[in-house]
């Protein structure tokens, strides 16, 4: 397909990167010459220097030809205007990102009048996971599907767990809990296990599951199933604003820091129901007297990872709450996960995937359709949700004998509500929904898990 993206900072660039792995033709305005010219080098696309809202600009990268536009600027408002020009210069799909709370709001009114194909926002994308992460603290990563009835959810197995030395191929009869494993994390190794695979403490796994089924056997190994009670977050940015809406929402109690008088007030007046403490959160003494060592969840939104990082490190030493770190920045993800920080948040990688999905959706092919794409690993491992079309080769067979790829799952079938953990002898039917675990990068269609 032929995209062009608009404003390359990390969103953009996160853009960039996964599409051009996936083989796009892709153009890229940016108003830094410098910015254009590494990342041109750096992924072999076509870069233009200027404003991304001028439509000679548009037409110089491409726009008459285009598929798709990206606007993904640090401006809500220009990046609308992009959108708006490039549909009407090329009539081609378009996607804006949209942060401000005030334009939230109005995402639909927005989208049906300017005939935008997608809106994205990344902090109230991030603040949604984070969010579904406390529901069940245990998890480090929880991912859903079809529309909500199916989780894959990332625990550790702790030590001393019924897990630890079990072959998969016992799982069910020693928790009772219809679950499927669907990867296996063991230091820098990832696999995609079968039935006499044997697990360890320490181990990290992806279940699929219903969220009933999710939360009996979390419970069952030995981890906390019971959603937070109390949640501490320091940082009172876009995140931290929708976040503590849905966890107000649910009931949980939410505690604010942060060192911008201003903003604390603005907080006070959005978040009436939440504690707002105007302080400075990097000061132990003040987190001490705030609560940390009782809360439930402690989550750091500030705008320095390191300040995140070495904060939740503290609450992970003073308290046994369930600890969530935000880091934007992604090149140093391998030092970071020795840390053991809890749940790491990415909010750009976030929407880049959501970017990725809806690409992959608008150019697979008659046979089935993406419904929506996970990375539940980052370039190892994706999990893909297809709607299985009339055509699809794969309907009616038994999955004993459909001739599929090494590497990958079929990990669950939605058939009109009811959640089905396949075993050999199941077989597809039309308008199933298929959740599809792979360690194949860019499938696009159903057809592609087919040798």
């Amino acid at each position: 397909m032929k995209i062009i993206v608009v404003g390359c900072g990390r969103v953009g660039a996160a853009v960039v990167k996964q599409l051009s792995r996936e083989g796009h033709d892709i153009s890229i305005i940016d108003m830094n010459s410098t910015v254009v010219t590494d990342i041109s080098n750096n992924y072999d696309v076509m870069g233009v220097v200027g404003n991304g809202a001028s439509h000679a600009l548009q037409v110089e990268a491409g726009i008459e030809a285009a598929d798709l536009l990206v606007a993904a600027t640090d401006s809500d408002e220009l990046n609308l205007l992009c959108c708006l020009i490039a549909k009407k210069a090329g009539g081609c799909n378009t996607i804006a990102r949209v942060r401000s709370p005030i334009y939230n709001e109005e995402i639909g009114f927005l989208k049906e009048e300017l005939g935008l194909s997608l809106t994205v926002n990344p902090e109230f994308a991030a603040a949604t996971e984070i969010a579904r992460v406390l529901r069940v603290p245990s998890a480090v990563h929880i991912e859903t599907f079809a529309k909500g009835r199916v989780e894959i959810v990332k625990v550790r197995i702790p030590e001393g767990s019924i897990l630890e030395g079990c072959p998969l191929s016992q799982i069910q009869k020693k928790t009772g809990a219809e679950v499927l494993i669907s990867t296996v994390e063991r230091d820098d190794h990832v696999e995609i296990p079968n039935g006499s695979f044997v697990l360890q403490a320490g181990d990290v796994i992806s279940i699929v599951a219903s969220k009933q089924n999710t939360r009996d056997f979390v419970s069952r190994i030995g981890l906390k199933s019971r959603r937070v009670r109390d949640c501490m977050i320091i940082g009172g940015g876009k995140i931290a604003f929708y976040l503590a809406q849905q966890l107000i929402e649910s009931g949980i109690r939410v505690k604010i820091i942060d060192r911008d008088r201003d903003r604390c007030e603005e907080l006070s007046d959005q978040l009436p129901k939440a504690t707002i403490i105007h302080a400075e959160a990097a000061n132990q003494a003040i987190l001490r007297e705030e609560g940390v060592t009782d809360c439930e969840a402690f989550v750091t939104l500030t705008g320095m990872d390191e300040e995140n990082i070495f904060l939740s490190m503290f609450a992970q030493n003073v308290s046994k709450a369930k600890v969530i770190t935000k880091v934007d920045r992604t090149g140093f993800d391998d030092i970071i996960k020795r840390l053991e920080l809890g749940t790491i948040i990415h909010p750009k990688s976030i929407t880049a995937d959501n970017i990725v999905r809806y690409v992959r959706a608008l150019q697979n092919s008659i046979g089935s359709n993406v419904e929506s794409l996970y990375k539940i690993i980052d370039n190892k491992v994706e999990a893909l949700e297809f709607l299985i079309q009339k055509d699809s080769p794969i309907i009616g067979i038994p999955l004993a004998d459909l001739r599929v790829k090494p590497g990958v799952l079929i990990a669950c079938i939605n058939r009109g509500g009811r959640i089905m953990i396949p075993n050999g002898n199941t077989t597809i039917h039309e308008k199933d929904s298929v959740v599809v675990v792979t360690t194949h990068l860019g499938f696009g269609d159903i057809r592609d898990i087919l040798r």
